[in-house]
């Protein structure tokens, strides 16, 4: 029996309608997928628009499509992260927006064209995926394929560790996402802990984000952010132009009741956001707000009984002290009082030990594992 011999092509996309190209594959690849939730397409064009995404004032990318016998099968992105590198003392590229059908020579062509193009730059190592940044979607979801993912969360084919192991990756870093529901919550253990944090800190209070001086609020999240995680896996320090933007984006979906500082004696010394899953709705929307998807949005909003603890940080000095408990208690107690009855805390990183016993000691429980690869170049 003769078998055909594949026709690959690889482009390398500097035209605006091939960019077009590869920020709809996921809507085709995925269509007929229970679990994917569509993204808005206003927000993926943004992603990688080197002018007016922030993260590109430090950073390169170039974008790749995979043909086989003339039609797209896969994509993805060589990144250069140049903050990542000063910091890190390395010489390290990314490679992310990666989709794929399940066939290993595409896989492997695809990232071939990223480890080239790397090499080319100078890097010895590959990590990924990221998209475009580390504080983006990262990650290839490998656990928890059953369930929807939460809002700014990735979602993949179960296939996908397969393709990327067998291209050469192995597995650098594993983050993990927690389940908080109302059965599960230890809530009589977050209220001792209230109890015996007020004791030894009496100083302390925890307020909500002010929405109307949310740019200030985000400069206090910011510095907070940036003191508390300097020692944690895939850290950089974000600048004042990258919060200013997710300020922007935090506008149009945070909800005050679920977004947190915490203080002692009028000091900031933590925070916590979550937001409201709004996959719920989003799964409903194809990845279109126009022309209306803007009213499927505003309609179901209240309908939202889910939120996701996305960003949490105790300054070094008072880490320990049992003050992210409270945090997770405020949005908690909030969200049980509107009709909220889960919260998915994450992503954690596997070797953040302090808050994997957090996730845990409110009643958490794992439910999702998204991985990171490596690769050294050759």
């Amino acid at each position: 029996m003769n078998v055909k011999p594949n026709n690959f092509e690889v482009i390398y996309l500097t035209e605006k309608k091939e960019i077009k190209k590869f920020i709809n594959f996921p809507y085709h690849h995925y269509r007929g997928s229970r679990y994917w939730v569509a993204p808005l397409l206003m927000e993926q064009k943004k992603l990688v628009d080197t002018e007016k995404n922030p993260f590109f004032r430090n950073a390169e990318i170039a974008l790749f499509l995979l043909k086989r016998d003339g039609v797209i099968v896969g994509r993805i992105a060589a990144i250069i992260d140049h903050r990542y590198n000063d910091f890190h003392n390395t010489r390290t590229g990314f490679f992310g927006f990666y989709e794929c059908e399940d066939h290993q020579e595409s896989s492997d062509r695809l990232f071939h064209a990223v480890e080239t193009w790397l090499k080319e730059k100078g890097m010895e190592k590959v990590l990924g995926p990221s998209k475009p940044g580390m504080m983006d979607e990262i990650g290839i979801l490998v656990e928890g394929f059953d369930r929807y993912p939460a809002v700014l969360m990735p979602y993949n084919e179960p296939y996908y560790d397969k393709l990327i192991v067998n291209s050469g990756y192995h597995a650098e870093m594993d983050l993990l996402n927690y389940l908080v529901t109302q059965d599960n919550v230890d809530r009589e253990r977050a209220n001792r802990a209230f109890d015996i944090v007020k004791r030894r800190l009496p100083g302390i209070k925890i307020r909500k984000i002010r929405l109307k001086d949310i740019h200030e609020e985000v400069k206090i999240v910011r510095e907070i952010y940036n003191s508390a995680w300097r020692d944690n896996w895939g850290f950089i320090p974000l600048s004042d132009e990258e919060f200013s933007a997710l300020a922007e984006d935090l506008k149009t979906i945070v909800d005050d009741d679920f977004a947190h500082i915490a203080e002692i004696d009028g000091k900031p010394v933590g925070f916590s956001i979550a937001f409201p899953d709004i996959n719920q709705i989003l799964k409903k929307m194809n990845g279109r707000l126009l022309p209306f998807g803007i009213f499927t949005l505003l309609w179901n909003r209240k309908r939202i009984n889910k939120i996701r603890t996305a960003l949490m940080g105790i300054v070094p000095e008072y880490q320990g002290r049992g003050i992210d408990v409270l945090l997770h208690r405020e949005a908690i107690e909030n969200g049980l009082k509107k009709g909220v009855n889960s919260s998915e805390v994450g992503w954690i990183v596997e070797s953040n030990v302090n808050m994997l016993r957090v996730a845990e000691k409110i009643g958490g429980v794992l439910d999702k594992r998204y991985r990171m690869y490596g690769k050294i170049l050759d």
